[in-house]
């Protein structure tokens, strides 16, 4: 399902060749029709985002959102089990579902990254994919709804997969992680003090760069020579 392929995508660092993809993204959606209508419409704004913004900016932006505020990572264990070693089991786990599922993680993120989730979640039959995202929906529907108190056009991603999930913002869980206060991105120094431990490394470094959108849009539509990233991920 090349769906999730395009939300996986949309969700991943803002590169030149997401630009150039922008609106093969949207035409993707509307052929497949995997989501709502409502939920495809609202994703009209991040594309024209992505499609008019300039690059730096979106970069800038989206670092800003899911590098720099621990409570929006896209690394969905962050937000269940922190630093603590149950997260180290989990990820395990979630390696062997790759595996057996024919899914070598060569990325640079690390295996719980939303984005690589849903490059996986594209390969399974579409209930198999409803099952996987179900067992996460609960902080998915928490990331949507506090990217809506940001009123940030990402907002529309994660709530098209909540409700794929078919997981309310009013659920206990996600009431539950919605509880813990909202970093400030811009207070440096209670951030230092967030992510001052080490963070657990599975498979590749998590520290090797800027990743890529991978191969993501080049399975959708290739686009050759892409030019350098304005912004280095640090």
């Amino acid at each position: 399902m090349k769906t999730f392929k395009a939300l996986s995508a949309l969700l991943s660092y803002p590169s030149i060749d997401l630009k150039k993809a922008a609106e093969v993204i949207g035409q993707t959606l509307h052929e497949e029709q995997v989501l709502t209508p409502c939920a495809i419409q609202a994703l009209c704004p991040l594309l024209t985002d992505l499609t008019k913004m300039d690059l730096y900016e979106l970069q800038e932006r989206y670092v800003l959102l899911f590098d720099r505020s621990r409570t929006l990572s896209l690394n969905l264990f962050e937000h269940v089990h922190g630093e603590s070693r149950d997260r180290g089991g989990a990820m395990v786990d979630l390696l062997e579902t790759y595996r057996a599922g024919g899914m070598e993680l060569e990325a640079t993120e690390l295996p719980d990254h939303l984005p690589i989730l849903l490059e996986y979640i594209s390969t399974r039959p579409i209930e198999e994919a409803r099952e996987l995202l179900v067992d996460a929906g609960h902080i998915i529907a928490a990331l949507a709804e506090r990217l809506v108190r940001r009123e940030s056009s990402y907002a529309a991603a994660l709530a098209a997969l909540a409700e794929f999930a078919g997981v309310e913002a009013s659920a206990d869980m996600v009431q539950e992680l919605l509880s813990v206060a909202d970093d400030n991105p811009n207070d440096l120094e209670a951030l230092d003090a967030v992510w001052e431990e080490a963070e657990v490394t599975f498979g590749p470094d998590p520290n090797a760069g800027c990743p890529a959108t991978r191969d993501i849009l080049a399975r959708m539509d290739p686009v050759q020579n892409p030019e350098p990233a304005a912004v280095t991920r640090h």
